[in-house]
C-alpha cells in the first residue's frame, strides 16, 4: 500500500530514524496524557509532532496566569478556559492527523478503570501524588505502561513502569508521599521531563531503544547532571507483587 506524500514528508526525519513500519505503529497507537499542566502540556506536544494516532488528555482545570511560565500549549489569552479545550485546540492545530480527545474530568478510583482501558500507553503529567498512586496502580491491573515523571525546583526525575518487567511506584514507595501544596518550580525543568516521557514513550510503541526500566532517573538542573537509580521489584508489593 502507498503511503500519502504528505505523510512520508511530515515525518520524513522519524522514518529515516525507525522507518515506515515505526511510523505506522505510532499512527495505530492511543495515549492517555493525565494532566494537562507543565509535563503534560511538554509531553503531549511532542507526541502530536511524532504522530501517535490517538492522544487523550484528561484535566478538569482551567488555565491560571500563573501556569503560563511552564504550561507552553497556553496564551495569555487561554486564561479561564479549561485546559484540555485549549491544549487540544493548538495540538490539532500543530498535526491534523492526530486524533485529539479532551476529557474534563478528575481523575480517581471511579473512572481511572475506564480512561486507562481507552489507550496502550498512560504518561504521568499529575501534580498529586495521591492521583499518580491510582494510575499506578490501574496501569498494572491493565498491565499498560505507565510513564511516570515528577518535578520540583530544578529538579526531578522519570521513570518508566513495565507491568511485571520492572518496578513500579509503590515498589518503590509503598505508600504516597506528602503532598507539598504550591511549590517553586522553573519552566524548563518540565519541558526536559516531559520530552523525557515523550521520548520514552515513542520508544515503547516503536520498539525503537530501551526504555528506562529498573533506572529512575533524576535531573539536577543546578548542576546540570543527571545520574540513575538502580530500583527493583519489592517482593509483596501491593500493586505488582502478583505479576
Amino acid at each position: 500500500m502507498s503511503l500519502p506524500k504528505e505523510f512520508l514528508e511530515r515525518y520524513d526525519r522519524q522514518i529515516r530514524l525507525f522507518g515506515v513500519e515505526g511510523q505506522e505503529k505510532l499512527r495505530n497507537s492511543k495515549v492517555l496524557v493525565a494532566g494537562v499542566g507543565g509535563l503534560g502540556c511538554a509531553s503531549s506536544l511532542y507526541l502530536a509532532a511524532a504522530g501517535v494516532g490517538k492522544l487523550v488528555l484528561v484535566d478538569f482545570g482551567e488555565v491560571e496566569l500563573s501556569n503560563l511560565n511552564r504550561q507552553i500549549l497556553y496564551r495569555t489569552s487561554d486564561v479561564g478556559r479549561p485546559k484540555v479545550e485549549a491544549a487540544s485546540e493548538r495540538l490539532r492545530e500543530l498535526n491534523p492527523e492526530v486524533e485529539v480527545e479532551g476529557l474534563r474530568v478528575r481523575m480517581g478510583e471511579g473512572n481511572v478503570s475506564e480512561l486507562v482501558g481507552m489507550v496502550d500507553l498512560v504518561v504521568d503529567g499529575m501534580d498529586n501524588w495521591r492521583t499518580r498512586y491510582i494510575l499506578n496502580d490501574e496501569c498494572v491491573r491493565q498491565r499498560k505502561p505507565f510513564i511516570h515523571a515528577g518535578v520540583f525546583g530544578m529538579g526531578g526525575q522519570l521513570l518508566v513502569v513495565l507491568p511485571g518487567e520492572g518496578p513500579c511506584l509503590r515498589c518503590i514507595l509503598p505508600s504516597p508521599p506528602p503532598e507539598k501544596g504550591t511549590f517553586p518550580i522553573l519552566g524548563a525543568t518540565v519541558g526536559v521531563l516531559g520530552l523525557l516521557q515523550a521520548t520514552e514513550a515513542i520508544k515503547l510503541i516503536t520498539g525503537h531503544g530501551a526504555p528506562a526500566v529498573g533506572r529512575m532517573l533524576v535531573y539536577d538542573g543546578y548542576g546540570m547532571e543527571f545520574r540513575e537509580v538502580e530500583v527493583r521489584r519489592r517482593a509483596g508489593c501491593e500493586a505488582c507483587g502478583d505479576l
